[in-house]
Formats: C-alpha cells, sequence, structure tokens
C-alpha cells in the first residue's frame, strides 16, 4: 500500500508568481527589456494565515511498476528516469511538430500578448529520440510547470528579465542554446535544419540532450523530493464518473477568432472519441498531427488549469500564477478552479500549489483527487479573466 499527500492550505505562502512572454529575438541582450513587479504578496501576512492540513488516501499499489506520468506500465529502471521538458513552437509557420506524439504529458499556455499558445512536452524515454522539434524560448510559468514534475528542462532562447534568473539558479537543470542571458550554454545541443526557415527551424536529439545532461552532470533519476502530480484510476479500471456531465467537445479559447485568450487564433480543440476513449487534438482548421507519423495527436485526459494572468509590460510580456490559491479573486478555499476531461465527462474541482517542487493537485468539489485514466494528458493553462470563452459541448 501507499499514501498520497495532498498539502491543502487556507491561503498561499509567498511563492512567486509564474511570469513571462515576448516577441524576444533568441539573442537579445538581457538589458532591452526592463524587468517589472507583477504581483506583491505580504509574506509576513501570509505566513501567519497559512495553516497546512494534510489528507491521506489509502489506494492500492500497482501490481507491476508503472509510469509517474500516464500510469501505464514500464519497467523499474523507467520509472524511475527524470523526463525531459522541452520547448515547442506552436505559431502556424512552426507546425507540425516534431516528435510531439511521444510526449507522455504536453502543456499548452498563452504566449506574448496572449495571440498564439506555446507547448511543452514531457517526455519519457527521450534518450533515443531522433528528433524534436521545433524549439523555441522559455518562459517562466513553463519552468515552474516543468519542476512540478523534476524534469530537466530544455529551450533554446528565452524572455531573459522574466526568466533568467530562475533559469540559472540551482533550481533547474537547464539545457539552453548559447543565447544572451545564460551562463552555462548547452552550444552543441541543438541543430538547425535547412527545410525550415529560422526561428522555426531549431531541433535537437535524444543523443544531444544526454550529451547536455552528461556534461552538466545532471542526475537522471528523480531527486528524493519527488512526488507524483495525478491520481489515476485502480490498475485495470476506468474513471468512469457517471454522474458527471457529459463533455465531447473542448474549446479553450472558444469557437471564434481574434481574442485575445491565446487559444482563439490557434483555433484550438479536443473532440472525444468513444471508440478509443480518447481526445483528438484540432488547431489551425485541421487535424493537429505529429510531422515524424503523420498522424493526429490524441491524449486519454485533458485538463483546463484557470490561473490568474497579466501583462507585465507594454510589450504585453505574461504573467501567470502557478502556484496559486493567494490572490485576490480566488475561491473561498484559496484555490483556483479546474476541469478535468476524462471518460467523456468533465469533473469541477480546483487546485493548490505552494512551493516551486510540488506538483500542482486537482480535487473535486469534494476534496478528494481527481482520477485521471490511465495514459498521457493534454493541460492547457487559461487565463482566468477569459474564462467565460471557453465553451464545452
Amino acid at each position: 500500500m501507499r499514501k498520497i499527500s495532498l498539502f491543502c492550505l487556507a491561503f498561499a505562502m509567498s511563492a512567486a508568481l509564474c511570469a513571462c512572454g515576448g516577441n524576444e529575438q533568441e539573442q537579445a541582450p538581457a538589458e532591452t527589456i526592463e524587468a517589472e513587479s507583477t504581483v506583491a504578496v505580504e509574506s509576513d501576512a501570509a505566513e501567519s494565515i497559512a495553516e497546512e492540513t494534510t489528507v491521506e488516501e489509502t489506494i492500492a499499489e500497482d501490481p507491476v511498476p508503472t509510469s509517474y506520468l500516464t500510469g501505464l506500465e514500464c519497467t523499474e529502471e523507467e520509472r524511475e528516469l527524470r523526463p525531459m521538458a522541452v520547448m515547442l513552437n506552436n505559431i502556424k509557420a512552426g507546425c507540425p511538430q516534431a516528435g510531439l506524439a511521444q510526449a507522455s504529458v504536453i502543456y499548452e499556455a498563452p504566449m506574448e500578448a496572449a495571440d498564439v499558445t506555446r507547448l511543452m512536452p514531457l517526455f519519457e524515454n527521450w534518450q533515443d529520440m531522433e528528433t524534436i522539434g521545433y524549439i523555441r524560448s522559455s518562459r517562466d510559468y513553463f519552468v515552474y510547470c516543468a519542476l512540478e514534475f523534476d524534469a530537466i528542462y530544455a529551450h533554446f532562447g528565452q524572455a531573459t528579465p522574466y526568466v533568467g534568473d530562475l533559469l540559472n539558479s540551482d533550481k533547474v537543470d537547464n539545457i539552453s542554446g548559447a543565447v544572451a542571458g545564460i551562463e552555462k550554454p548547452a552550444s552543441k545541443a541543438f541543430l538547425r535544419t535547412d527545410e525550415r526557415k529560422a526561428p522555426h527551424n531549431v531541433y535537437t536529439t535524444g543523443e544531444l540532450l544526454m550529451d547536455a545532461v552528461e556534461k552538466f552532470g545532471y542526475s537522471l533519476t528523480y531527486h528524493d523530493t519527488h512526488s507524483q502530480k495525478f491520481t489515476f484510476a485502480p490498475w485495470g479500471e476506468r474513471a468512469e464518473y457517471e454522474d458527471e456531465t457529459k463533455a465531447t467537445v473542448l474549446y479553450p479559447g472558444g469557437k471564434s477568432t481574434g481574442i485575445a485568450n491565446g487559444y482563439s487564433n490557434v483555433q484550438a480543440r479536443f473532440e472525444y472519441n468513444e471508440e478509443d476513449g480518447k481526445y483528438y487534438r484540432y488547431q489551425y482548421g485541421g487535424e493537429h498531427i505529429d510531422e515524424l507519423t503523420g498522424e493526429q495527436l490524441a491524449v486519454d485526459n485533458v485538463i483546463f488549469q484557470y490561473c490568474h494572468g497579466e501583462f507585465r509590460d507594454e510589450k504585453k510580456y505574461m504573467a501567470f500564477n502557478c502556484h496559486g490559491g493567494w490572490e485576490e479573486g480566488a475561491a473561498a478555499t484559496g484555490n483556483y478552479n479546474v476541469k478535468v476531461f476524462t471518460n467523456g465527462k468533465v469533473i469541477d474541482g480546483t487546485w493548490s500549489r505552494y512551493t516551486d517542487n510540488d506538483p500542482a493537485l486537482y480535487v473535486d468539489v469534494d476534496g478528494n483527487p481527481i482520477e485521471l485514466n490511465r495514459g498521457k494528458t493534454w493541460i492547457c493553462l487559461i487565463w482566468d479573466e477569459h474564462a467565460e470563452d471557453v465553451v464545452i459541448e
């Protein structure tokens, strides 16, 4: 038997706001953008009202080794290998992506000015991947999401004023191209293809990433601080949720284009297929495919994680709070809303996270962990100001 602990605080501690965004050039100097403070938290006040309660639920151990990311069977060695998080372009000129179909978890979030989105897939068994692309620059809210999984983090370029200090700190096992603002670049980890125009032509391989990991001495196995993010349905069972509302077509940015929520201009949607229990991804007016397989992307679970967001400066660099639960406007419990889609149903709940190395956890309206079906998961960070744009059918 094993135990899962959920840490629920009445209000948040002084966690840093997950921020970023921008149309920066890959080698733009750091001083080209002036960093601005976004949201201040009175740490003394937060500490005085923070109250930790632990809810423990004993669940049956899986009969075989299973992945922390998917809940699917794997070897003991594969289970303990850290995933690789990679920043991928999602502007139309940068599609289709290569290798995305192999990701176990995919994060998607709005970029600068909320005109489009960017993706961050997390790969298991990435060492043998022949092509991963096409790689773009870092935003710090993606970094904080990668830390939920104790992942190694790869990117090419960054919005230096908002993420530079974090990338150069010992909090992040970072693999970056040799661009301005990076103190320890992995100059040989990335290549360019002649088949695409810059900046949409940067890619890497598992071998090159492994060389960088060895160069910097990063651990290939999880640290002791790692804990599993997802709660999966019991082994051999489905997360049925028979009493929950049916939801089979999901539009994270609505059906119209031209709305500044990130997903609108991407025309993002997911359609549930009852025959195989998967959600198929569409964008830019057609199927979202992987360049290497030529097949449409599909996942077993979709999560809409609502976050506080704002523009940080006149360039509309974006900020998202990936720690959640403290600022004005949050639910009475101090948590943010989440919608989990699995097995053709929608489960409403809240999410909480309070430190950089803890995962954001999802619970239902009764405070119970929301169970996912075993398999791949796509997480959309939804700007809470645009919550009404979301369409679910």
